[in-house]
């Protein structure tokens, strides 16, 4: 007989609980063609019986009236069971005022005896077992087995149910995505069970806080939870509930923290699936905040994702339009005489046929987000690759320039072999081509950063860190990376003139270059007095407004002329 639930050809196995021996026997033989039998004298033997069973049993014929535990006793030990309860019982008996009773306590059918009817016997016990088998298909798909809340899909479909039957219909409802902070680390350091252990507790949590509102909650991703819910006035005192029962908790891991993201007053056009993505962008956007811990989805958010998914969505156009256009700014080499041009970095732009010109702060941060940076990258080092070689032929000097190299690049396992590629294509030597590379990279991923930046500068490429000065690890990374260029925050060149600790900063990262023995890089440089107090102090190179913006590869031109 075909089983549903686990699929093939196997027999279910029925016990069959009687104490007369004659009615055990009629009904075995009855049912042994289709069916294992196991057989039980009285309500304990059978509990003992499933207890111990290595095979999943299917059905349970219960008479009623039997020494030890009868039918009644073993109903009750049935309900208050979870392993028990989960099988379906029909009940044997003769007593038809009963009937109606045993149903109400858990039963979910009766055969009448005398059994003189097997056909009909033989139906109903295939009957209960395949509708108890098509329920637990459908509850496995309804409920998160390790928290017991709804799964996503049932919990969407359930929201649906609730506006169609109109249960919320003159109820304002707020939709809210609950993240746990860092949740990676704490199966990283404290293993899966702990993590395990976190989340079932916080479920039950979320359980008990909104046992007594109008909602429904589920568990939506590894650590995200979805609650739909009528309308909360204070969510801070919400969220405050929430932690204080999460600090009542003896977690190994120590402190849990969460943030949370609200969609208050759902509009109910929307599809389900809608409004908690809207919850969850507002949750996503104060990721690492440790000052807010609650964030509102508003008109404003909705049109940031709007911008941003056509952002996302127009890339890969852009780069076959060179929509993306690359500006280039000059470094000039400050130390000996008149400045002299040295190299360039080169700038993105995004020259979008709808939009306008975009800021690289609205787009390069997205597409680090998702990933999408290395494309744009691979694009930028090809177009500056073919520009130095453009003027490598037509002017006879090289003017190297500087590149990014993203965080995101750092783990793509063919970086070296794309950029070699690159300089080959276009006839050039991999040092003329210099890799700006921040220390943003090197506290994300230590260990992979040394490797691929030693592998790198084995090919010749010249590597510049970029942004020194503005992170926690700069000088771990200076112990761990060999670097030919120290690049110094424009921050710093902006405040020197300003206050006395920003000038002795510009003057410890120049005598950390000296150290090092390499050159030190000062950006946004602007005036007269930032440039004569950066040479003065030993500053090598400086690029900014003060020599030019970036411009065009045409106009740059005319700083390799001059």
């Amino acid at each position: 007989m075909y089983n549903a639930l686990y699929g093939g050809e196997v027999k279910r196995k029925i016990l069959i609980v009687d104490d007369e021996d004659i009615n055990r026997e009629l009904l075995g033989n009855m049912l042994i063609d289709d069916y294992d039998i196991a057989y039980a004298e009285n309500g304990k033997e059978a509990i003992d019986c499933i207890k111990n069973s290595d095979e999943k049993i299917s059905l349970i014929l219960l008479d009623l009236m039997m020494p030890v535990m009868d039918g009644f006793e073993f109903i009750k030990a049935y309900n208050e069971d979870q392993d028990l309860s989960s099988i379906p019982v029909i009940v044997m008996t003769s007593d038809t005022e009963s009937e109606a009773e045993i149903i109400k306590a858990g039963a979910v059918d009766f055969i009448k005896k005398p059994y003189n009817m097997p056909e009909v016997i033989i139906a109903r016990c295939e009957r209960v077992i395949e509708l108890y088998e098509k329920q637990q298909i459908i509850e496995s798909t309804q409920i998160d087995e390790l928290t017991g809340l709804y799964s996503k899909e049932y919990f969407y479909e359930y929201i649906r149910q609730m506006r169609t039957s109109g249960f919320v219909e003159d109820v304002t409802m707020d939709a809210i995505s609950l993240d746990i902070e860092h949740f990676h680390l704490i199966n990283e350091i404290y293993g899966h069970e702990e993590g395990d252990f976190v989340l079932k507790k916080i479920a039950d949590i979320i359980r008990n806080q909104i046992q007594d509102r109008i909602g429904i909650a589920c568990r939506a991703e590894a650590d995200t939870f979805y609650i739909y819910t009528d309308s909360i006035s204070d969510y801070q005192a919400f969220l405050d509930n929430i932690m204080k029962e999460i600090d009542d908790i003896a977690f190994s891991s120590g402190n849990i923290r969460l943030r949370m993201g609200i969609n208050e007053s759902i509009d109910d056009g929307e599809t389900p699936q809608s409004i908690f993505e809207h919850a969850r962008l507002a949750c996503n956007l104060i990721r690492g905040d440790y000052v807010n811990q609650i964030g509102f989805y508003d008109s404003n958010l909705h049109d940031e994702q709007i911008y941003n998914e056509k952002l996302i969505t127009d890339i890969d156009q852009a780069i076959r339009d060179k929509d993306f256009v690359v500006h280039f700014q000059p470094k000039y080499s400050i130390q000996h005489g008149e400045p002299m041009l040295t190299s360039a970095e080169a700038l993105v732009r995004w020259n979008h046929p709808t939009l306008g010109m975009i800021s690289p702060g609205k787009f390069i941060p997205l597409f680090e987000s998702n990933g999408l940076i290395q494309k744009l990258d691979e694009y930028v080092w090809e177009t500056a690759a073919y520009q130095v070689s453009r003027w490598k032929d037509k002017y006879g000097i090289t003017i190297p320039v500087s590149v990014n190299v993203s965080r995101i690049d750092i783990y793509n396992p063919d970086l070296e072999d794309t950029l070699v590629g690159i300089v080959e294509r276009y006839g050039l030597k991999t040092s003329e081509l210099y890799l700006e590379i921040t220390e943003s990279a090197y506290s994300d991923d230590a260990e992979l950063l040394v490797k691929v930046v030693n592998s790198l500068r084995d090919k010749g490429f010249e590597i510049e860190m970029d942004d020194f000065g503005t992170g926690y690890s700069s000088l771990n990374m200076l112990t761990a990376i060999p670097i030919d260029a120290l690049k110094m925050d424009m921050s710093f060149v902006r405040n020197m003139l300003k206050d006395d600790t920003s000038l002795k900063l510009v003057e410890l990262i120049i005598d950390i270059s000296r150290f090092l023995d390499v050159p030190v890089i000062a950006e946004g440089v602007e005036e007269q007095e930032q440039l004569d107090t950066l040479k003065e102090l030993g500053c090598d190179i400086i690029q900014g407004y003060y020599f030019s913006k970036p411009v065009s590869a045409k106009e740059f031109e005319e700083f390799i002329k001059a």
